[in-house]
């Protein structure tokens, strides 16, 4: 796949907000992580490879510069990319309404992808927001697994939801002369 000069410097700025927006939510414990608003932003405008890209390089960027925790997640960033594409090309960023439901399948499929990084990588915690509540669920008697996949099922849905919406708001508020130039973009027109 050959991807032009305009969606290059797209993915560029969208992995700098991922990391920057990412970072912030990290320092200030928030219980969501908003760090993939790039790579659905570059999903919906220039396809699922594009997103998978910018989702990968977030990561291993993000890992490498200042959250080595990151690198590893690069994974489900992959999938939150191209998802948003696929998802893009089927029509799913017409409306609010199949943008939240966009952002519901996201978040379910990525949550699917994060939990065996986060049991068998880190025991469980990450030392993001949701590990309070893996933590309560745990000293309730639920078991490692089901702790975590309750606590990021929860998260992630709000989450990506949340990610979807303003990724959503910012192509439609995007002038035509900068959208028209997007393979995919004409997918996602009302």
């Amino acid at each position: 796949m050959k991807l032009d000069t305009k969606s290059l410097v797209l993915m560029a700025v969208a992995i700098v907000i991922n990391v920057v927006v990412g970072q912030i939510a990290v320092w200030i414990k928030l219980p969501l992580y908003v760090d993939a608003v790039g790579t659905v932003l570059v999903g919906i405008l220039a396809g699922p490879f594009a997103g998978a890209l910018t989702g990968v390089l977030t990561n291993l960027i993000w890992g490498l510069i200042s959250d080595p925790v990151a690198a590893a997640f690069f994974p489900v960033s992959l999938v939150i990319g191209a998802l948003a594409g696929i998802l893009a090309r089927m029509g799913w960023f017409k409306s609010v309404g199949m943008t939240i439901a966009a952002g519901a399948v996201i978040g379910v499929i990525s949550t699917i992808v994060a939990v065996p990084i986060i049991v068998y990588m880190f025991g469980g915690v990450t030392g993001a927001g949701t590990d309070f509540a893996t933590a309560y669920l745990l000293a309730v008697g639920q078991e490692l697994v089901q702790s975590v996949a309750i606590a990021n099922l929860v998260q992630n849905l709000a989450d990506k939801i949340l990610t979807c919406l303003i990724a959503w708001l910012i192509v439609k508020r995007l002038p035509m002369r900068f959208t028209s130039g997007f393979a995919f973009y004409g997918h996602s027109k009302a």
